[in-house]
């Protein structure tokens, strides 16, 4: 099997469990598009700033998946153009929001998917947290190399957010939680494929923008919807059954116990 093939497989068995253990949801991503959205003026932190390093004045930066705009409409700030290639409408329409209320009009929407965005070129492409979802990753990776002219940027999380609840889910389900495939996965693809990036380790911690539930309901109640669990009666059982095990009691309120200490992964190339 290769290193393609196994990245494949984790994808595919990502997407078995969460078919038979999880709610059905029409647009996760655009449901919940407005917590994406941040300042675009505001000041960056350093993982923004390492990414912000390699683009220069005259730049088209490509935004892969890049949602309300979290990293491409700074970086709009510092380029010629940014385009943000962002299938989920609800994502979408955060972005353009965004960007007219910050007043930067050298910001476009590309409403579709990464593979089906044709016509698209740039001078550096980034693709943050995008990858855990991708199954066919060498084709992905390959239109990445085609479409851009100096540089490919892909970042992702030492966890990657979507394993963030690993230890609730684990008592929510009564099973270990498959993850999706991280650093660990992706840099053997590209190998693989001949590609030999560098990698760093970026100093930011991750910030989880989850409010500090006051009380055990209302913390069992947000686990629950974090997981977006099918089952809640079963869930929520085990969840009480095992709270002073994940969650620790502060003065603010109820902070997870799960919660692990993740590190962004910077991983860049030259085409």
């Amino acid at each position: 099997m290769t290193a393609a093939d196994h990245y494949r497989a984790r994808v595919e068995a990502v997407s078995a469990q969460q078919a038979r253990l999880s709610a059905p949801t029409a647009d996760f991503w655009g449901e919940n598009a407005a917590r994406f959205r941040l300042n675009p003026r505001r000041q960056l932190d350093r993982n923004l700033q390492a990414i912000a390093s390699f683009v220069q004045p005259g730049d088209v930066v490509i935004d892969v998946g890049g949602g309300a705009g979290r990293v491409s409409l700074p970086l709009a700030l510092r380029c010629r153009e940014a385009v943000n290639v962002e299938p989920s409408a609800g994502m979408g329409e955060q972005f353009l929001a965004s960007a007219a209320e910050a007043g930067i009009v050298n910001a476009r929407l590309v409403a579709t998917g990464w593979m089906d965005a044709n016509d698209v070129i740039g001078d550096v492409t980034v693709v943050c947290n995008v990858t855990y979802f991708v199954g066919e990753i060498v084709p992905f990776v390959e239109r990445l190399v085609a479409t851009s002219r100096r540089r490919v940027i892909i970042t992702v999380w030492s966890v990657p957010p979507p394993d963030h609840h690993a230890g609730l889910f684990r008592v929510a389900h009564n099973e270990e939680k498959v993850m999706v495939p991280g650093h660990r996965e992706l840099l053997p693809v590209l190998w693989e494929m001949g590609i030999l990036p560098d990698v760093r380790v970026l100093p930011e911690p991750f910030q989880f923008r989850q409010p500090t539930p006051a009380t055990r309901e209302e913390a069992i109640s947000a686990s629950l919807d974090q997981l977006n669990v099918r089952d809640r009666e079963t869930a929520s059982r085990r969840i009480e059954a095992n709270f002073d095990s994940l969650f620790g009691e502060t003065p603010e309120g109820y902070r997870p116990a799960w919660r692990p200490d993740p590190r962004e992964m910077l991983i860049t190339w030259e085409t």
